[in-house]
């Protein structure tokens, strides 16, 4: 018999290590003998009160072995000869449309302007420590996209959009930790990640598939609505006959050459802020009422959630990343664009987030409207620019304490940070646009009141947070094509149908199987 269960466990009675066992078997009145296997289905913490509980979602075998292998399954084919199908980008969108494709018996040809994760770490120095920006290898390109240096949180809302599990079965199936089919926030870690994604590349390779580093496309070939061959920087042509864009939200050469060539594109709205960074023992201290104490050792660091409506306007957190680091996310010289990562245990002394606003693309780019359909794409470049240049035409980036950015105060000094490239001091409530600056003040205020202790002027925030989704949507139909290029089939984040690890590589099955028909 198998029974499942909700079990509340508290923080004292998760250090005993049959506790699970004793309380299932209390709640359903049978021995603990009688108990065969206890399956874990999920995990979270419930920390609004004083006393911390541990949540568990469970299956109890009572009398019957438990499996011990996972029912979902792999079929990679060889696909040396079959018929193949081009991919551009090796993000999540990417990566999980190869492996999709080999499962349907179709030859994926890769194509990834950046480098492989090894080679990619050179470029990441450079950044950090020479100021330097690679244009095709930097912490959003290059193998397994931005998430791959970029935390790894695999956290998702979008449910309907295909199997959840699958895309987490197969992280596990590649090398991630089997914890992520666990926790409700599931995580892997930036240092853990790049085993994974090359792991992914070696299985595609080694069933016949193709992935091609350092290729990056640089044109289409289009006749009678279909692309018919693929130029790449370094002269290649490809005849191709289906191609899935995967490129992400920063390939902005992808959306200039689509537009050039009167491919239809639609503004997007998305979000831009700024990143804000705590010591994590203050976080830790609010969520965990724990306040000036260290925190209990079977607590991870503490994460917040925050969200508000400030003049019909909607302020929230975006990718909060406890005990983590601050990063360099441009993608070219000239502009600055900040992001948050965390190492797998999570164990840096700081705590950042993405605070952001939302931009309507409809009613508040009115001075950007003769950009067209890339408005959105525009303004996000000004802002990135305006970093830069505040930020010491470096990677340095602009800077201010919480405190003096909410009260309009130029900051005199800086807490110290995770950021490497450097801060400097820089007036941000004043440069940032009014419906950025102003909604943002208003709701760290309010943010403040939800979370005592957050409004402190131990934290700085960090300009600019403004790569939170593509500024661009590339359109298609019911079958997942572009409605005037048929063989065409925009895919994740960068044609803005995901948000997220998981969300891109659910779309980037569904493009696969698309394609594959």
């Amino acid at each position: 018999m198998i029974r499942a269960l909700q079990l509340r466990i508290n923080l004292h009675e998760e250090k005993q290590p049959d506790k699970i066992l004793k309380k299932a078997a209390y709640l359903m009145d049978v021995k603990t003998s009688e108990i065969t296997g206890i399956k874990i289905l999920r995990k979270s913490i419930d920390a609004r009160k004083r006393n911390i509980i541990f949540n568990y979602k469970v299956e109890v075998y009572i009398n019957e072995p438990m499996p011990e292998t996972s029912e979902y399954h792999f079929d990679y084919k060889d696909v040396s000869h079959a018929k193949p199908i081009h991919i551009i980008g090796f993000g999540p969108a990417g990566m999980y449309a190869a492996l999709r494709c080999i499962e349907l018996g179709f030859k994926p040809i890769v194509l990834e302007r950046g480098k492989n994760v090894k080679d990619r770490r050179r470029d990441l120095k450079a950044i950090n420590q020479d100021h330097f920006v690679n244009d095709d290898s930097n912490y959003c390109f290059g193998e397994g996209g931005a998430g791959t240096y970029s935390d790894g949180k695999l956290y998702t809302r979008s449910l309907k959009r295909g199997d959840v599990r699958r895309v987490f079965e197969n992280l596990v199936f590649h090398g991630a930790t089997d914890q992520i089919l666990v926790d409700a926030h599931p995580h892997i870690g930036t240092n853990k990640l790049p085993k994974v994604v090359s792991n992914i590349r070696e299985t595609i390779i080694k069933h016949g598939g193709e992935v091609h580093f350092e290729s990056r496309v640089s044109d289409f070939t289009i006749k009678n609505n279909k692309i018919v061959a693929l130029q790449l920087l370094d002269g290649k042509e490809l005849d191709v006959e289906k191609v899935i864009l995967a490129t992400g939200h920063s390939a902005r050469d992808i959306f200039y050459l689509l537009h050039d060539k009167n491919i239809k594109l639609e503004a997007k709205s998305f979000a831009m802020g700024v990143r804000v960074e705590h010591p994590q023992e203050v976080i830790d201290g609010i969520q965990y009422h724990c306040t000036g104490e260290p925190r209990d050792e079977l607590l991870p660091a503490a994460a917040y959630s925050l969200v508000e409506q400030i003049n019909n306007r909607g302020v929230y957190s975006f990718c909060m990343c406890p005990g983590g680091f601050i990063v360099p996310a441009a993608t070219a010289n000239g502009e600055v664009v900040v992001n948050g990562m965390s190492p797998s245990k999570r164990n840096n002394k700081f705590a950042n987030s993405g605070i952001v606003t939302e931009i309507n693309a409809d009613k508040d780019l009115y001075k950007y409207e003769h950009f067209g359909a890339l408005k959105a794409l525009e303004y996000q470049k000004d802002l990135e620019r305006l970093a830069f240049t505040s930020g010491g035409r470096k990677q340095s980036a602009p800077a201010q304490k919480l405190t003096d950015f909410v009260e309009g105060k130029t900051s005199t000094s800086l807490n110290e940070t995770s950021y490497q490239p450097g801060l400097n001091s820089a007036p941000l409530h004043s440069l940032l646009p009014k419906i950025i600056g102003g909604s943002l003040r208003k709701g760290f205020k309010a943010f403040g009141q939800k979370m005592k202790g957050y409004y402190t002027e131990e934290a700085n925030i960090i300009g600019v947070e403004s790569r939170t989704s593509s500024p661009v949507s590339i359109p298609r139909t019911e079958t997942l094509e572009h409605p005037e290029v048929v063989n065409l089939f925009p895919c994740g984040e960068g044609g803005g149908y995901a948000g997220g690890i998981i969300s891109a590589a659910m779309d980037g099955e569904r493009c696969a199987e698309a394609a594959c028909q």
